[in-house]
């Protein structure tokens, strides 16, 4: 008998992510720290990953990211897990060096070789990615859990920031949504071969595309869309400089499958915990919408801030990479923070 590990855990993949409301509560004396001089990039602003200067040239990138079982083949979650985190790296525009990996496994209940398979998927990953798996640390636990902490590294003027955003800029995802409702649809024994093999193309495709725009003095802002939703991550980006961001539906691209499961009213519980933390900043809302719009992604694409005078270079720029993209929207400055859909 084959075994199911979603079937091991409440939640899967990001999903499984703490509330939105409930972070907030937890991280709200957080930045009641000493001030460090060499960190650029901390907690301030929820940006994908710490960033540290080393010298006048170049600055270490740092992250951790890691879940519960998001599919059931343990080699598959293995690399999943490794693709989501290491892509905190490349949101930045930074190079990843290596890795280090968490594993939590409940060895009473799961096989030891199946731990095995998942770190091997994270290896697999991690050569793709041409950096080291360079160790780790496990527990035991109640329910298994994978992911890495990964370190990067960046010129310091190539740094990108989430919340960086320009008035005008033009907004460009590089992953179709939808992944959080396939997964539920995983979880719930409901998604063809077809559909799975999507599923895992769209979620073990390393956002290396990251490190060249780095380079890229016409991209304001970047971030990646994990377990928040687009709008989740998109609050993140105008709430700080109070810009509003206004999205053409049309334009978001979100996998077939998953807008059918969509349909069908299948979707991870994440995603009314993601509606109900940013409701208050959204307009144009209809029908369905809150299902594809708030569905926390895991391995997501990254949203990328470009000044207006540079889309045509920038679209160019993506092409020659052979790299899937959408232009779906514009920022504006604004007196109060709103994401904005439109027909």
């Amino acid at each position: 008998m084959s075994i199911k590990l979603t079937h091991y855990s409440k939640a899967s993949g990001c999903g499984c992510k703490i509330a939105p409301s409930a972070l907030s509560e937890i991280l709200n004396n957080f930045n009641n720290q000493p001030a460090f001089e060499n960190l650029i990039v901390g907690n301030h602003f929820n940006d994908d990953a710490a960033v540290l200067q080393l010298n006048e040239e170049y600055s270490i990138i740092s992250t951790t990211d890691f879940f519960t079982p998001i599919v059931n083949d343990a080699f598959d979650f293995g690399k999943i897990a490794a693709c989501n985190a290491i892509s905190d790296v490349y949101a930045m525009g930074g190079k990843p060096l290596m890795a280090v990996a968490l594993l939590g496994w409940p060895v009473s209940k799961l096989p030891n070789e199946l731990a095995a398979e998942v770190i091997n998927g994270a290896k697999h990953i991690c050569n793709t990615a041409k950096i080291p798996l360079a160790g780790g640390h496990s527990i035991d636990s109640q329910e298994p859990f994978f992911g890495l902490a990964v370190t990067g590294q960046i010129k310091t003027g190539n740094i990108k920031k989430n919340h960086t955003i320009q008035n005008g800029d033009v907004l460009y995802i590089t992953k179709p949504l939808g992944i959080g409702i396939l997964s539920s649809a995983i979880k719930r024994e409901l998604i063809t071969e077809s559909e799975y093999i999507e599923y895992l193309t769209t979620t073990t495709d390393l956002n290396k595309i990251g490190s060249v725009l780095g380079n890229c003095t016409y991209i304001n802002a970047l971030t990646d869309v994990t377990g928040f939703g687009l709008v989740g991550h998109l609050f993140e980006m105008i709430k700080p400089k109070s810009f509003s961001v206004t999205l053409e539906k049309n334009k978001i691209p979100i996998l077939e499958s998953a807008l059918n499961y969509g349909r069908q009213f299948v979707y991870p519980d994440n995603t009314t915990k993601n509606y109900n933390a940013y409701s208050n900043f959204i307009e144009g809302f209809k029908d369905l919408d809150m299902l594809y719009y708030c569905d926390p992604q895991t391995s997501g694409g990254l949203l990328v801030s470009v000044n207006a005078n540079f889309t045509n270079e920038f679209e160019n720029l993506l092409k020659s990479e052979n790299q899937f993209f959408s232009k779906i929207g514009y920022f504006t400055k604004s007196e109060e923070s709103k994401i904005i859909f439109v027909e």
